[in-house]
Order: structure tokens, then C-alpha cells, then sequence
């Protein structure tokens, strides 16, 4: 934590501050703070819940009350906002406390010198603010310091009129130091009539008359947008940047002035002894501001500043491996301009461009550093959804990394320790999470195999009568290792090292109350799915994944979409295992044996299936529940089509769930993976009474013309002809098929050896089977469309998600019958003050329906 002395301003090094922006909110409008969710709660209402002391502070600050202000279309109230969401606004307001801290040392530095004698202390400075009237010390912090922002279709958005390019110019003429770079498109018409597009990289700043001013144009060879959006946005403007050092800060961050003073420290550090080399990226910590917003928020917040301070502190030194992992570091601005910029941006690979950076210094033989001494501030997301998101795209760019020819040179430079490190600190934790959850899989269907062939009871028995206890202990060896709340490890010893041990356990529980476990385990799924599936078939995406505040309810359909194949269903098929276990396992202890067994299992079964409702706003309301299974049930019958959204239509939904696996290769390996659904129907048919110790293959054969028949009963209860008349007959033929179906079923039970527990167990055997047919026909889904299947194979799809789906929203909808619930959730979700908030909001709001409720 040694910190260098600061130079004077005058003799500094001058830096420069860069963001990209895109399309997200500048500043939010008076409509976006006044508007109403359905549980009547605007923004505004949220962030006065929220930071009650600070509103109180403001109306103090403008003379005003709360209902004039609200009443007033005030521009300040909109900054008030603003300044508390993850906007642009915030972040200008944030890095431009770099100029005012420059401007205040400037000027105390010549007050020292014996410059300027007028009596004043310098406290009357700072809280007037008259340092800032001083020409000198603007003229010297504008020499040392500017903000370059990289809006990309500002131009566009000036055409049409938008109001985030009035926001962005009202920012412009409110920080004068603050520079907006941007895309130009000019068309031309040719002689011809030929229609040509020229593009310029364009910058302006804000003139005396308040309007944008053009300082530098640069034509362009062509469209610059050819690899990933955010890359390239940086890349066009990187020309705009001055000085020697220059700090890249993402959309949703923040800074304070305290932290602005030690600015000129850090970039001492440039000339500090740092080993071989000089560094060429001063690695800075974050604050993460967003912890109080929720219980997830705080969540990641802990675990976040467990990775920016005791994780990169490590990674730094002694292990030589910290890369560019977040937005507040600061380039070496001559070191990597001359060296291929600061962003990679070719399509897919680089979806993760921030820590190609860092790959990229350290293959140059560059040096990365890490400091604590300054930190700035960082807004995470804070919504299960977004959360899911952000860690889906994390987890897909480092299974591009594994492609990557970056990562490939590292390690063949490396040393075997450092290499090491290096693998284990990036791809390495996804590649270790993906195998802590295969191993789960490999586990129970192990045990199911064993269960399913008679040879756990053999062995055992073998065991005891041989007194070979250690191989009894090692058969029912507890199996903990699985649970995702071992990732909350370094979190814990950052807190202890933070906050002292008792701080740490009293947090810790606290989390634990607040099911931090459920959330970890969770989190755990997504990582693996994502990572996994990039690895078998490539194609990551960038995802946006909004910066909103979560007030808003998120619709069971909403959550099915989202998590249905990372979560739903791989949860659904550890918990078939489980069930399969416990009805053909041996234990020798019985049902103690069993849980002692399998409780971590179903921990994860349970954490993956209910974690999106848990942790759902308003996610157990009775009246909520029952307009989602009302939008649940028109999205899964609705018809799709062309131009019809997945969002509105199941049909269209799973037409895009398929559409990563477009590679031979990738059919191949889904076809391998799905084959493992064949144990269950191949070992449930020999533990049937019906086939009693039979152990012939025709037994095996027969359960297929058994399946065979049940499709056909399917098809014939799900074809519905447009004619009228063909109409009455089909539903008469359905009608008689369902009766002699039940007479069928009463006969065998009572003339053969076919009891009520096989019928059960003919599901356990079948349900795997029908999800294996549907695997293999999706991946070789233009196969089965010549054959003419395809149709009927999209119905037995939808009646498995219905399946799916019923099985999660029905345990929901019995708990939101319970009113306590609801008001539990509320409590777990949000801090005191937002739920006790949130309870008056809906007593007042005596109109809405789940009050009436």
C-alpha cells in the first residue's frame, strides 16, 4: 500500500480517461422517474426508499419540498436520480472530479509557492469552491488532463432528434473538459445515381453558444464496425486521447474526489521499480456501490471486492499473472497504441476484449501491477437475470479464450509455475467448475448403474463377509464437493483480512440467511452451461445485460425462457437420477445413508429449479402468479412464424434454442452426450414385475413397441383437422382410445404381474427416452424434416416443456397461497427500508388487485 510522492501538476504526467457508450441512458428522463410498474412504484419512489437521508439532503439543498419538486419538471431532480442509477451522467459527473482535483492542487500548490496572498485559508477554498475561478489552475489541469467519451451513433442519434443526444450535449456544456467521439455517415449519390457511404471518426466538444463543435474529423477506409461493438468502439477513438497514460472506465462506473487527489501518485508508479520492466498497466481496485440495492446485490458486491482487492493483489504479485480483468486500470498510452491499441475486437473470440489487453502487454513483454491505495467506483448488476446474463457472457468469453491463440502463446512462454497460475486464474476456474459438476453426473449415474445391476448390494455384501471396511466407506463416501458455496471461499478470507474475523462470520451468516448458498449454487449452473457450450459449439454472444434497478416482476415465462436449458433441465435430470437411486439402490443404513448421500444433490436440484422465483420481486403475490400462468399458458400455445419473436411464441423460443449447433461436429458430440439417457429405460424394463428374472433382449425390444404404441396414442390425442366434420369424428375416436386405454390398463394390472409401482416406474424409464429422441432429432433436425417428423416431434417437445414447466410453477403457486410468504421475500430480497416502502405503496395504491387481494 506504499504510495509514491506526488509530483507538482505542473510536472505530472497528463492522462487521459476513455469510455465507450453505446445506446444506454444518459440521464433519465422525468417520465422514466414518474412512471409505474404494477405495483405502483416509480424509480423516483424506489431511489427515496432507498437513500432516504440523500433526498432529504437534496430538498434541503434546492429549498423545495417533495411534492414541489416532483410537480416540477426540474432538471436537478433529474441529475439527483441520475447520479444514484448506473447512467452516463453518473460517470462524467464521476471522472471529471479528476479536473477538480487537479484544479484544487494546482492551485494550493501556487498559493504555497507565495503566487497568490489574499488571506483567505484554504478551507474557504474548498468549501466556496474558488479554486475553480482561478484561470491558472483550469489552464493547467486542461494541459494534464482530458475526457474522452466514444459514443458511437451520437451523429445518428442527433438526426433523428433523440433525447439522449440532447442529454449528451446539456454533458457537454455542463464539464467543459469533456470531449464526445463519434461515427459520421455521409452518403453521397454518384453521377449514376449510385448511392456511396463515407465514414468519418468525428470529435466534438461544446462551444461558448452551448451547441457541439467540431475539433477533429478522420475519414475512414470503410465501416469501422467489422468485429465486436464495444472493441471497435474504442478502437476508432483511441486517436482523440492525449497524454501518456491513459485509464479505460466502463458505462457504469463512478468516482470520488478524495480518490481523484491520489490520481498523481498512481501514475508516479510509471516510473516506479516494479522488477525487469517498467509497467505498462497500473491495475486499480474497485469500489462496487451497488450492495445495499438487494440481497443479490450485496452478494456480488462481496464476492466482487474479494476479486479486485485479495484476488488481483495475488495475481499481481507473487504470481505474475494479473491481467486487464476490469475497466479502472490505467494503459501505458505509448506502450500499447504502438502495439495494437487496447482492444481486440475480432468477432466471437475477443467477446471478452478487456483481458485481451492484458494478454496482449504481457506477450510484448510488458509488466501489469496492482494498487489499493486508489480505487474507483463500479455499479454490478443486481437482478438475478442480469446477474445470469453477465456471468453467461463471461463464462462464453473465456470458452472462446481456450480457442484463443493468445492464451495457446502464454502458455508455451510461460513457465511451468507462472503457467500454472495463469491457467488456473483464467480459463482454468471455468474449466475446474465444469468439472466439479460433470463429476456430479458422473456420481449419480455411477450409482444409478450400480443400482440398476444389483452390484452395490453385491459388493457390499462381499465387503462385510471379507471385513473389507474401506471399500464399504468409500462406496457410501459423503459427496460434498459438489456445492457451489465453496466458491464463496475467498470472500470469506477477504473479509476476514477487510474486517477482522468476527465482522467476517457475522456477515457470513447473515448471507446465509439471505440463501447466499442457494444463489452461489446456482450461479454455479450457469457457468457451467455456458462455458460448456461454447466449447462444444463456439458462437459466444455479447449480451446486454441492463443496468435497471430491480423493481420490476419478472414473468414465469420470462425466467422459463432464460433458464429453461441451463438450469431446468439438468436439474430435473440429477433429480431423476436421485429417484432412480433411492428406488433400486442399496444403502446399507437405509434412509439415513441415503440423505447423508445424496442431500448435497438435491440441494443443487432444488437451488437450479426455484432460484429464479426466489429471488423474483413480488415472485410468490397470488395475483401475480396467476397472470403468469395465464401469459405462461398463451406463449406456449401460441403459434409461431415468421418474424414472430421467441418472447411472444414457444414455437419460435425453441426454433432459436437449436440454432447454436450448426457444425457436424457439434452434432456428433450432442449425439454422444445424449446417449446416456438410454441407461434408464435399459435398466428399469429388468426390475419390472411385470418381466420378472427374465434378462432377455426381447424384454428390451418389447419396451420399445411399448413407446412406439404411446407415441401413436399422443398423435392421435393431439391432431385437431380443420373440418368440422372430420373434427366430431376425431374427437369421438379420441374419446373411445381413452376409454379403452384405461379398461386396457385395469385388465393387465389385474391378469398379470404388472402392478401400480411399474406404471411409475414405466414413466422413470420412458420420460429419459422421449428427451433423448428429441435431443437427437434436434441435432439432426434437416434429417428428420425430410422424413416428415418434424411436426410431430415439435408436440412432444412442447408437452415436455409443459411438463417442465408445471413441475416448477406449481410448488410456486401453492406458496404464494400463503400471504406470509410474499411478505418473507420481500424482506429477503430488499433492505428494511425498501420493503417497509413497499408494503405503504401497496396499502395506498387501493386499486390494485393483489391488494384487494
Amino acid at each position: 500500500m506504499d504510495m509514491p510522492r506526488a509530483k507538482p501538476v505542473s510536472e505530472m504526467i497528463p492522462f487521459c480517461v476513455f469510455t465507450p457508450y453505446y445506446s444506454e441512458t444518459v440521464l433519465f428522463s422525468k417520465s422514466e422517474l414518474k412512471v409505474e410498474n404494477e405495483d405502483g412504484i416509480s424509480t423516483l419512489f424506489y431511489l427515496q426508499k432507498i437513500y432516504p437521508d440523500e433526498w432529504e439532503n437534496f430538498l434541503e439543498r434546492i429549498k423545495s419540498t417533495a411534492d414541489a419538486v416532483e410537480d416540477d419538471d426540474s432538471l436537478e431532480l433529474r441529475f439527483w436520480a441520475s447520479y444514484r442509477g448506473q447512467t452516463l451522467a453518473r460517470t462524467v459527473r464521476g471522472m471529471m472530479y479528476y479536473r477538480r482535483a487537479l484544479v484544487l492542487q494546482s492551485y494550493l500548490e501556487k498559493r504555497y509557492l507565495g503566487g497568490i496572498e489574499d488571506g483567505y485559508s484554504v478551507s474557504d477554498y474548498i468549501s466556496t469552491q474558488g479554486y475553480e475561478l482561478s484561470p491558472e489552475a483550469r489552464a493547467q489541469a486542461d494541459i494534464k488532463f482530458t475526457y474522452v467519451v466514444s459514443c458511437q451513433i451520437y451523429g445518428q442519434q442527433k438526426q433523428k432528434g433523440a433525447p439522449e443526444a440532447a442529454d449528451i450535449l446539456l454533458l457537454m456544456q455542463r464539464n467543459e473538459a469533456l470531449r464526445i467521439a463519434f461515427i459520421h455517415v455521409e452518403e453521397k449519390v454518384a453521377a449514376d445515381g449510385q448511392v456511396t457511404k463515407e465514414f468519418y471518426s468525428k470529435l466534438v466538444k461544446a462551444n461558448d453558444n452551448g451547441q457541439d463543435q467540431e475539433i477533429y474529423s478522420v475519414k475512414l477506409p470503410g465501416d469501422p464496425k467489422l468485429g465486436e461493438g464495444k472493441p471497435e468502439n474504442q478502437n476508432h477513438a483511441i486517436i482523440f486521447t492525449r497524454g501518456d497514460a491513459i485509464q479505460t472506465i466502463d458505462m457504469n462506473q463512478d468516482n470520488y474526489l478524495e480518490e481523484a487527489v491520489k490520481m498523481r501518485n498512481l501514475l508516479e508508479e510509471f516510473h516506479g521499480n516494479h522488477g525487469l520492466r517498467a509497467p505498462t498497466i497500473l491495475g486499480v481496485r474497485e469500489h462496487v456501490f451497488t450492495g445495499s440495492v438487494s440481497s443479490l446485490a450485496w452478494f456480488m458486491s462481496n464476492q466482487e471486492t474479494s476479486f479486485v482487492t485479495l484476488g488481483q493483489r495475488v495475481l499481481a504479485y507473487p504470481l505474475k499473472v494479473r491481467m486487464h480483468y476490469g475497466h479502472p486500470d490505467v494503459f501505458d498510452r505509448i506502450f500499447h497504441i504502438t502495439r495494437g491499441g487496447v482492444s481486440k475486437a475480432s468477432r466471437v473470440i475477443n467477446i471478452s476484449e478487456d483481458i485481451y489487453a492484458g494478454f496482449n502487454s504481457t506477450l510484448r513483454q510488458g509488466n501489469i501491477t496492482h494498487h489499493e491505495y486508489i480505487q474507483v467506483g463500479k455499479g454490478r448488476d443486481v437482478g438475478l437475470n442480469q446477474i445470469a446474463l453477465f456471468e453467461g457472457k463471461v463464462a462464453g468469453g473465456n470458452g472462446e479464450q481456450v480457442l484463443s491463440r493468445d492464451v495457446y502463446r502464454l502458455g508455451q512462454l510461460f513457465d511451468f509455475f507462472r503457467m500454472l497460475s495463469f491457467f488456473f486464474t483464467t480459463v482454468g476456474f471455468y474449466v475446474c467448475t465444469m468439472m466439479t459438476v460433470l463429476t456430479i453426473y458422473i456420481f449419480l449415474y455411477g450409482r444409478v448403474y450400480l443400482a440398476l445391476s444389483g452390484l452395490d448390494s453385491e459388493i457390499s455384501r462381499k465387503a462385510r463377509i471379507s471385513g473389507n471396511t474401506a471399500l464399504d466407506a468409500a462406496l457410501n463416501a459423503q459427496f460434498l464437493v459438489q456445492i457451489g458455496v465453496f466458491t464463496a471461499v475467498p470472500m470469506i478470507v477477504g473479509f476476514i483480512l477487510e474486517f477482522g474475523l468476527m465482522q467476517a462470520v457475522f456477515s457470513f451468516i447473515t448471507m446465509q440467511f439471505q440463501l447466499c448458498a442457494v444463489f452461489f449454487t446456482f450461479s454455479l449452473g450457469t457457468r457451467t452451461h455456458y462455458f460448456g457450450r461454447t466449447i462444444l459449439h463456439g458462437g459466444a454472444k455479447y449480451k446486454a445485460t441492463g443496468r435497471g434497478f430491480v423493481v420490476r416482476h419478472i414473468k414465469f415465462a420470462e425466467n422459463y425462457r432464460l433458464y429453461s436449458r441451463s438450469h431446468f433441465v439438468k436439474a430435473l435430470e440429477v433429480a431423476l437420477l436421485l429417484i432412480v437411486y433411492i428406488s433400486y439402490g442399496y444403502t446399507r443404513n437405509g434412509a439415513s445413508s441415503f440423505i447423508l448421500l445424496t442431500i448435497s444433490s438435491w440441494i443443487l436440484v432444488i437451488s437450479w429449479l426455484f432460484a429464479p422465483y426466489i429471488f423474483n420481486p413480488s415472485g410468490f403475490e397470488w395475483q401475480k402468479t396467476v397472470e403468469d400462468f395465464d401469459d405462461w399458458t398463451a406463449w406456449l400455445l401460441y403459434k409461431g412464424g415468421v418474424g414472430i419473436k421467441g418472447e411472444y411464441s414457444w414455437e419460435s423460443w425453441w426454433d432459436d434454442e437449436q440454432s447454436h449447433i450448426q457444425t457436424l461436429r457439434g452434432r456428433i458430440l450432442e449425439t454422444i452426450l445424449s446417449l446416456r439417457f438410454f441407461i434408464f429405460q435399459y435398466g428399469i424394463v429388468y426390475k419390472l414385475r411385470l418381466t420378472g428374472s427374465d434378462t432377455s433382449l426381447a424384454v428390451y425390444g418389447f419396451s420399445w413397441l411399448v413407446l412406439f404404441l404411446m407415441v401413436l396414442i399422443f398423435k392421435v390425442f393431439t391432431v385437431s383437422p380443420k373440418k368440422t366434420e372430420i373434427q366430431l369424428m376425431m374427437r369421438f375416436t379420441q374419446g373411445v382410445t381413452a376409454i379403452a386405454l384405461i379398461a386396457g390398463l385395469v385388465v393387465v394390472v389385474a391378469l398379470t404381474r404388472l402392478t401400480i409401482p411399474d406404471l411409475f416406474a414405466c414413466a422413470l424409464a420412458v420420460i429419459p427416452t422421449g428427451w433423448l429422441i428429441l435431443s437427437l432429432a434436434v441435432s439432426w433436425k434437416t434429417f428428420i424434416k425430410r422424413l416428415g417428423l418434424w411436426d410431430s416431434l415439435r408436440e412432444i417437445a412442447r408437452l415436455y416443456d409443459a411438463g417442465m414447466g408445471a413441475v416448477i410453477f406449481v410448488p410456486v403457486a401453492f406458496l404464494s397461497w400463503f400471504p406470509f410468504v410474499s411478505t418473507f421475500q420481500s424482506r429477503l430480497l430488499f433492505n428494511q427500508a425498501f420493503s417497509r416502502g413497499l408494503e405503504i405503496s401497496l396499502i395506498l395504491a387501493g386499486n390494485k388487485a393483489n391488494v384487494q387481494a
